[in-house]
């Protein structure tokens, strides 16, 4: 079975109601039962035992460097080795309060920072604990490698503008309804969109910069860039077969998103939605097949994180991007200098 992107309707008519906020922010990927949990968590906490002393962070296992191990599953979920709203150097300044705020958004986006998230995800859900997890697109120490050149945008961009198009694709900023006057006529107002000066961009960007405290400024970090299928690896787009990603999904990633890919509600958290209107949108980094194939492969599922092949990932990326999904207005501005990746689905080729 080939794929046909550009025919999947962008659910348009759903961004006519208003979005409702959902319990959310930490991600919870894959698991399939309490039993199971219960299992994995006395499994971890014999490991955890058996490699000697607690760390530092006081968690219950050995950190990789500043990072919580890719192999660790659900149970660890939960965890933050660096947190500000726990850690005592930070005072009562105005730059620890944007710190800690910056760190209640990315957990908890749709309600920390609703006007620029009018869907149910959260930065968290694609960057796992709180950014600090291996292999799970992990922001310490990135803050330091700003600026620097973007293909998609064909120059350099400062972290501001990345947090910036974070908000506009994932956390589809630009599907945001016409502001609602008193009730005397219809709506005029243009919702406000994101900017590098907006409160909530220099807040995430304040705790992006505070979790590179230590590290090398401009040098890249070793654990950046693993969310990638290797080049050997890629399956061609048109070979990628969307009802075998469909099984695989149904198999192994429903349990924690569900069916419909809404996200299931785990005691009181809530996996991030993968498609609809409350999703990231057709412009966003996810929307690329490849990349998508990336995140999944190293970091889920949840209960087994690495299992999947580098071919099933792929797969399993062609059917979650063949769904619907909000619609990003400025594509046509993307990818001006630099050539159009191969795997920018939504994207006419040119």
């Amino acid at each position: 079975m080939t794929l046909s992107f550009l025919h999947a309707s962008p659910l348009q008519g759903r961004l006519e109601s208003r979005y409702t906020i959902a319990t959310g922010g930490i991600s919870s990927m894959n698991c399939r039962s309490g039993t199971v949990l219960a299992s994995i968590a006395v499994v971890l906490a014999a490991t955890a035992c058996s490699r000697g002393a607690t760390p530092p962070t006081g968690l219950r296992y050995q950190l990789n460097g500043p990072l919580i191990p890719a192999r660790l599953t659900m149970v660890t979920a939960w965890d933050f080795p660096k947190n500000p709203l726990t850690d005592a150097s930070l005072d009562d300044s105005k730059l620890s309060k944007e710190i800690k705020w910056g760190y209640q958004i990315f957990t908890n986006t749709p309600q920390e920072a609703a006007k620029f998230a009018p869907g149910k995800g959260s930065c968290n859900n694609c960057h796992l604990n709180g950014g600090q997890r291996e292999k799970a697109l992990p922001l310490v120490g990135v803050a330091g490698m700003f600026p620097e050149y973007n293909r998609r945008a064909g120059r350099l961009i400062s972290l501001a503008d990345r947090v910036v198009d974070c908000f506009l694709r994932s956390q589809n900023a630009t599907g945001r309804l016409p502001v609602e006057n008193d009730g005397q006529g219809a709506a005029e107002a243009t919702a406000e969109l994101p900017t590098p000066t907006s409160r909530e961009v220099l807040a995430l960007s304040a705790y992006i910069t505070w979790l590179a405290s230590g590290e090398q400024v401009g040098k890249n970090p070793t654990w950046r860039g693993q969310n990638t299928i290797p080049p050997n690896a890629l399956v061609p787009i048109e070979k990628l077969d969307r009802a075998r990603g469909q099984n695989i999904y149904t198999e192994r990633c429903s349990s924690c998103h569900g069916v419909d890919g809404q996200g299931v509600q785990i005691g009181t958290k809530k996996a991030g939605p993968l498609w609809g209107s409350d999703s990231w949108n057709d412009g966003a980094g996810a929307a690329r097949v490849y990349t998508l194939a990336g995140i999944i492969r190293f970091s889920m599922p949840y209960l087994d994180p690495g299992s999947l092949s580098d071919e099933d990932a792929q797969h399993v990326a062609a059917f979650i991007d063949s769904q619907p999904r909000p619609a990003y207005p400025f594509k046509h501005q993307d990818y001006l200098t630099e050539k159009l990746p191969v795997d920018s689905v939504y994207y006419p080729r040119r």
